[in-house]
C-alpha cells in the first residue's frame, strides 16, 4: 500500500495518485464523496463488491476518485451501465455518484424506468441548480426566475422535485439531504448500500462558480443558507418542496419493501430452466 494511502484516514478508499481533485473552492461534491467513502468504511463494505459510475459533468469525476471498480460513462448514460452490472453480476452493487442534468435531463427517461422497475442499485444526485461544468447554463432543477448564461433575465422555466418524481415512477428509497447535513446523508447513503432496489438519494449541493456566482449568493453564504432555509420534516414526496428562496424540505421520504428487477430476471430464468 501506498505512502499516500497509510497517511490519509480514508486513503484505503480513495485513489490518492489522483489528487488534488479538480473541484472548485466551496463546491460540495467533496462532501458528498467523503460521505459515500465514509460509508464504506462504516460498514466495512467489501470494495470488490462496488462499482462507482458516473455521468458526464463535475459530479462525474467522483467515479475516478473512488478505489472501487469504477465506470466514467457517456454522457446520460450512468443508469444504463448500471442496470447491466445489477443484472448481470447481481453480487455487485452499483453505485452512481452523478449530477442533477446528467442524470435527469439526458439520462432522465433512463432514471425513470429504472425506478419503475426497481432496478437494485444506489443512485446519488448532486443537485447544484445548473449545468456546473459546462458554463452554468439553467437546467431541469435550476429554480424559477434564476439567472444563468442561458437565462439571463431569470429561468422561465419550472424545476423538477426530484424525490416527487423518483418516488412517482416507483423507487424503493428516496431521500434529500445536503451537504451541510453530512451526518444524515452518510446514514442516508449505508441504508441506500444495504437496500435491495432503486434507492435514491437527492443531495443539495453549493455550485459558488456558477449559479452562485451569476445569482449573487456568496461563497460561504451558501452553506450558511442551506442551514437556515431547510427543514427536515416526515411528508409524502408530493410534499417536499424545495425552494431555495423559501424553504428546502429534507428528510427521508420513501422506504418500502418491493421485488426488485434482478429478483423477477432471476425467478424468470429459474422457470425457463425448470
Amino acid at each position: 500500500m501506498s505512502g499516500g494511502r497509510m497517511s490519509h484516514p480514508l486513503g484505503e478508499y480513495l485513489r490518492m495518485d489522483r489528487f488534488p481533485h479538480i473541484w472548485c473552492q466551496g463546491c460540495g461534491l467533496g462532501i458528498i464523496l467523503h460521505a459515500y467513502v465514509d460509508a464504506l468504511r462504516e460498514l466495512e463494505y467489501d470494495l470488490d463488491k462496488v462499482v462507482t459510475i458516473s455521468g458526464i459533468g463535475c459530479a462525474g469525476r467522483a467515479s475516478g476518485y473512488v478505489n472501487t471498480d469504477a465506470f466514467h460513462t457517456t454522457h446520460g448514460r450512468a443508469i444504463p451501465f448500471a442496470t447491466g452490472v445489477s443484472l448481470s453480476k447481481p453480487d455487485l452493487k452499483p453505485v452512481i455518484i452523478s449530477g442533477d442534468g446528467d442524470l435527469f435531463a439526458i439520462g432522465g427517461n433512463h432514471l425513470i424506468h429504472a425506478a419503475r422497475r426497481n432496478v437494485d442499485m444506489l443512485v446519488i444526485c448532486s443537485n447544484n441548480f445548473n449545468y456546473g461544468m459546462t458554463g452554468a447554463q439553467f437546467g431541469p432543477t435550476t429554480p424559477h426566475a434564476s439567472r444563468s448564461p442561458t437565462s439571463p433575465y431569470g429561468n422561465i422555466e419550472h424545476p423538477f422535485n426530484l424525490v416527487s418524481l423518483v418516488a412517482s415512477a416507483g423507487a424503493s428509497m428516496v431521500s434529500r439531504w445536503t451537504v451541510f447535513h453530512v451526518h444524515m446523508l452518510r446514514n442516508a447513503i449505508k441504508k441506500g448500500l444495504r437496500k435491495r432496489g432503486f434507492s435514491f438519494i437527492e443531495v443539495v449541493s453549493p455550485c459558488p462558480t456558477g449559479y452562485g456566482r451569476l445569482n449573487r449568493l456568496g461563497n460561504v453564504e451558501m452553506m450558511r443558507e442551506l442551514r437556515r432555509i431547510c427543514r427536515i420534516k416526515k411528508v409524502h414526496p408530493t410534499e417536499a418542496t424545495i425552494d431555495p428562496d423559501g424553504e428546502i424540505v429534507i428528510g427521508d421520504f420513501v422506504d418500502i419493501e418491493r421485488p426488485t428487477y434482478n429478483e423477477v430476471v432471476e425467478s424468470l430464468a429459474r422457470r425457463a430452466e425448470g
